[in-house]
Parts: structure tokens; sequence; C-alpha cells
């Protein structure tokens, strides 16, 4: 159940969409993203 929790957010749903495609940093997430690069280092956090 957690999992589908993780996924609840959009911003999570597409950071694994795009990692789906390849591996890539935090910092290039935060460049695709409105946010910053800690947001998108906790959304990952939250993703594991």
């Amino acid at each position: 159940m957690q999992a589908l929790g993780a996924l609840a957010d959009p911003t999570r749903r597409q950071i694994v969409a795009l990692l789906a495609a390849g591996e890539q940093g935090a910092g290039e997430l935060a460049e695709r993203f409105p946010v910053s690069r800690p947001a998108v280092s906790r959304h990952l956090r939250v993703l594991r």
C-alpha cells in the first residue's frame, strides 16, 4: 500500500516515467520540473 501512496503524487508519477526511460540524477530531473533539486530529492526518497 505504501507504493500506491508514493505514486499518488503526479510529480512522482512523472519522475518514475522519466526514470523508466533511463537513469537520471536529481539535478537532471529538477531541470524538467518547476521544483527545486532538493524537492526532487525528497520525491526520490519517498519512491525508494
